[in-house]
């Protein structure tokens, strides 16, 4: 494209479109659920085998205590949910507990702190936690907060694969969950991320009070990164007593399950983990995640700190599903 100015040309190229206009994705999203769900699986079993889910394995390294004000978590120091906070675990301690998720069936580990970003006193350990569970032949994934790109370099260096950082829901209805940072900042770490390349973790939460629109937002925002994340966790909302969010009213599970057969169109070769708030949810309502696209799972009777179902609920769900670990 030419852009003509007195006396000049100049030949640089316009930006590049979206991959995704907020018009399309809301007219597959409103398209009758059958319809929906038919286009979700059939893109699902181009990319991925549909009768076979990734199970992971989520530890909280370091609990409460956090600065950030975000309306949902447990965690957050300027609420009263009565989580005491602790200090980061020693290593060791994470590597039995990764060896023993390991030994459970798991091929994914993740570690979070409740920090609004890590400290340079705590580099050291976090980046020898990588490298001793990347040893054990897990892929490994964290989430510790915001990070600048020294910080996501280390990580990399270390062996990290995944960095999770969700940016939870649209950028209009941000505001109302969080106000210690800035959509953007959310965004920056996942650029950092990227550039020292790692892969993106990287989703959101429903149920929250936000309307249908901030949902399909949301993925729009992730699908047209530089790079869709390569993993895509949806959670629903787990109301904590003490949170701004303790009385938010549940999302309808037919509203849930567009939401991820959506992220399963728009980001057909992405792993799409179904995440928190499983424990709320029916065999019947899991079964349709799956076959609108969910291919990954938290493993594990504890999410943080939160519920999750035990081991035991979810191999007897995959038989009868016919599902097999990844």
């Amino acid at each position: 494209m030419l852009e003509l100015t007195t006396g000049t040309t100049s030949t640089t190229p316009p930006a590049a479109s979206p991959a995704w206009t907020s018009e399309a994705a809301w007219s597959l999203y409103r398209l009758p659920f059958n319809d929906l769900l038919f286009k979700a699986q059939s893109i699902h079993r181009q990319h991925f085998d549909p009768n076979r889910v990734q199970l992971s394995k989520l530890l909280n390294i370091k609990t409460g205590g956090c600065a950030e004000d975000c309306g949902y978590c447990s965690q957050s120091s300027h609420h009263s949910t009565g989580l005491p906070a602790s200090k980061l675990m020693e290593v060791e301690k994470v590597v039995a507990e990764a060896r023993k998720a390991k030994e459970g069936g798991a091929t994914r580990y993740c570690m979070g702190a409740a920090w609004r970003n890590p400290k340079p006193r705590d580099m050291d350990a976090i980046v020898e936690m990588v490298s001793a569970v990347k040893g054990l032949g897990l892929e490994t994934c964290m989430t510790l907060g915001m990070l600048d790109r020294e910080q996501s370099d280390r990580l990399s260096a270390a062996g990290l694969d995944y960095y999770n950082h969700n940016i939870d829901t649209s950028e209009r209805y941000y505001p109302k969950v969080i106000s210690t940072r800035n959509f953007s900042d959310r965004l920056d770490t996942l650029e950092h991320v990227r550039q020292s390349g790692m892969k993106v973790c990287c989703g959101g939460i429903l149920g929250m009070g936000e309307e249908e629109v901030d949902r399909v937002e949301m993925l729009v925002t992730l699908a047209n990164l530089p790079e869709a994340p390569e993993s895509v966790p949806i959670n629903m909302l787990i109301p904590i007593p003490g949170t701004p969010l303790a009385d938010a009213a549940p999302i309808a599970p037919i509203e849930f399950i567009r939401i991820i057969a959506l992220a399963r169109i728009m980001m057909p070769k992405s792993f799409v983990r179904l995440s928190a708030g499983r424990s709320a949810m029916s065999d019947e309502m899991q079964a349709l995640c799956f076959f609108a696209g969910a291919n990954s799972i938290f493993v594990g009777d504890t999410l943080l700190t939160a519920g999750n179902p035990e081991n035991e609920a979810d191999r007897k769900l995959f038989g009868r599903l016919g599902l097999q670990a990844l």
